[in-house]
């Protein structure tokens, strides 16, 4: 007997308050998650996340921010002071849940999940940096992997791809 390969849907990681935050509401949607940090380089990527959010939300899109303190300190903040930051500085409204480790033995199960769905360069699983993206499709499997650099603004078509996406069958009947 064979099983089915876990999605993200099997996970339950903590939200921003330490409650746990269920992934399996996102059963059917498509979901970026990104580790982010406040004081990185990449910060300013938090407007087009929040652009790609208003914009595909009722189209069944959703993002998660996962803080990340693992990459230069650039995340030394509590939930509320990044809540905080980010709802004053970039108008978040998508869950920035709490903040967790991305690499290493006290990585987060789902971006343990995450790394080995999607490795990066030449087969390395280990997230290089702040604003690392997955992107996974409604099924709850990931579809893709994009480096910090990728600014939210280039995952667009992949996102309307994804979203077109129906139980296996792209919007076009294919």
């Amino acid at each position: 007997m064979t099983t089915e390969p876990a999605t993200i849907h099997a996970f339950a990681p903590e939200a921003a308050d330490g409650t746990p935050h269920p992934l399996e509401r996102y059963r059917g949607k498509v979901v970026l998650i990104v580790n982010t940090a406040s004081r990185c380089g990449f910060t300013p990527q938090y407007e087009g996340l929040e652009a790609l959010w208003r914009r595909h939300r009722a189209d069944g899109f959703a993002v998660l921010a996962f803080p990340c303190n693992q990459f230069g300190a650039q995340e030394p903040g509590d939930a509320d002071e990044i809540a905080r930051f980010c709802n004053l500085t970039y108008d978040v409204s998508f869950p920035v849940l709490a903040k967790v480790e991305v690499n290493g033995p006290g990585a987060d199960p789902l971006f343990v999940h995450l790394k080995a769905e999607r490795p990066g360069l030449l087969g390395t699983q280990a997230i290089k940096w702040n604003f690392t993206k997955f992107l996974v499709g409604r099924d709850g499997r990931v579809i893709g992997r994009y480096p910090p650099q990728a600014k939210p603004e280039a995952l667009e078509a992949a996102i309307r791809a994804a979203l077109a996406e129906r139980d296996g069958v792209n919007g076009e009947g294919i």
